[in-house]
């Protein structure tokens, strides 16, 4: 399902899904928070609650921390992301820098109790998924910072992607049970690229957010000349925790580097298999 938004998020926060909503079935909350330089806002105490630093500069601090944090980030594709992680009933705020901040905001519900924390771009696992196979045409950066191995109290999953102009992501086709949000931005914003959400092909922009259902395999890529870079973050179920994807036994094939992957006439006998 696409979520499209054309129009700049306003300030303050923007509500894009809503689990008690028309989109319950997500089982959490995402929202970008637009802050304009040297706005504050505070999350409360309730829910587990993840703030992902999209861009700009801002100091945060949190129930139990060292107080503030300076934090920022200039570049979506070259720099991992910096994640506040706090638990319910701890309450997070934010001051944005003198140019402002923007954050992606999730909530779920999570009775459980864990310590805060904030995840630096150190602490994110990156990754150039898909590398040496089908002749890069599915490689990219993936960054995961929560994940079960890390977080096993969390009832999140989430992290980002970094996709190479003209390049698949979330490739070979694959599925889970488990619910999942996509959030896009390309760079240069103009840029444009396609998902297959099951069996419907959707064009996504800058801004646009992708709902992801049990079951529903979901490749997209980049137009040519244009980055693409995404937040995924999956949702958790009771006793069907998300470790891997489900992938479509019949494109497993393409994983394999021996695979024989047809080329251009011309780029035969450049070691590649033709």
């Amino acid at each position: 399902m696409l979520l499209s938004r054309r129009e700049a998020f306003r300030p303050g926060y923007n509500p894009i899904v809503d689990r008690r909503g028309r989109n319950a079935d997500m089982l959490m909350d995402f929202g970008i928070l637009s802050l304009e330089g040297g706005a504050g806002w505070e999350s409360g105490a309730t829910d587990e609650k993840a703030l992902l630093l999209i861009g700009g500069s801002a100091e945060l601090s949190w129930d139990g921390g060292p107080g503030p944090v300076q934090v920022a980030r200039g570049s979506l594709l070259d720099e991992a992301p910096t994640i506040l992680h706090l638990p319910s009933g701890a309450a997070g705020a934010v001051r944005a820098g003198p140019d402002g901040a923007e954050f992606a905001l999730f909530r779920t519900d999570n009775p459980g109790s864990f310590d805060p924390r904030l995840y630096l771009p150190a602490d994110c696992r990156s990754e150039e998924r898909g590398k040496g196979t089908m002749r890069e045409t599915s490689t990219r950066i993936v960054r995961t910072v929560i994940e079960d191995s890390n977080a096993p109290f969390s009832n999140f999953v989430l992290g980002e992607v970094v996709a190479v102009p003209g390049s698949w992501s979330s490739y070979p086709p694959h599925h889970h049970p488990q619910p999942e949000i996509y959030h896009y931005r390309f760079s240069p914003e103009q840029g444009f690229g396609l998902a297959a959400i099951g069996d419907q092909g959707t064009l996504i922009r800058h801004r646009d957010t992708v709902l992801i259902r049990e079951g529903q395999v979901h490749p997209h890529c980049a137009a040519p000349g244009y980055g693409m870079w995404y937040i995924w973050a999956i949702r958790h179920l009771e006793g069907r925790r998300y470790v891997n994807p489900i992938f479509l036994p019949e494109h497993e094939w393409v994983t394999d580097a021996r695979a024989a992957i047809w080329t251009l006439p011309s780029e035969r006998g450049k070691g590649s298999k033709g």
